[in-house]
């Protein structure tokens, strides 16, 4: 009975080193293969998101460019408008932005065109209500409407856009 059992402790020591070693060899394997794939995932991702970032940075730069190549930004004097209140309260909306020029105009341009741009806002401005200016649409319509009265009264799309600094309402 002893030579069964060393018989087979023979030929179980035997398959045991064999039925390791091709496990090994597939973790290996596949452990190479997953590092491999997050190599080359990675890899493509951070090419992907670096290019796309180098292809449309100057295509935004060259949108609304001085002559040097870089953008112009006509910053304007804030402005304190009383709103319309209908409690009789009187209410005021100091409202600080700049204004970006579309490519081929000069910032001497819109400053020449600044006051006539300013009075296209007065109205509009002057007609708002406190609640007029709540909620997180109110910064876009009222960029959206600034842009469309600076259209109107120096060239449509001779303005590109329109950056609020400040938006104070007391």
């Amino acid at each position: 009975m002893a030579e069964e059992v060393d018989g087979l402790d023979e030929d179980e020591g035997a398959k045991a080193p064999a039925s390791v070693k091709p496990k090994k060899k597939k973790m290996v394997i596949i452990a190479a293969a997953a590092a491999l794939l997050l190599g080359v995932g990675g890899g493509g991702g951070y090419y992907m998101m670096h290019r796309g970032k180098s292809a449309t940075a100057p295509a935004a730069e060259a949108s609304a460019s001085g002559e040097e190549g870089k953008p112009i930004y006509v910053d304007v004097p804030p402005m304190v408008v009383n709103l319309r209140s209908n409690d009789g309260q009187q209410r005021f909306l100091k409202l600080h932005f700049v204004l970006v020029p579309a490519e081929g105009v000069t910032e001497e341009q819109v400053r020449d065109r600044l006051p006539l741009i300013l009075d296209s806002f007065q109205p509009f401005l002057r007609e708002l209500r406190p609640e007029d200016l709540s909620g997180s649409a109110a910064v876009f319509r009222l960029k959206e409407e600034m842009l469309v009265r600076a259209g109107e009264s120096f060239g449509r799309g001779r303005i590109r856009d329109i950056l609020i600094q400040d938006l104070i309402q007391q």
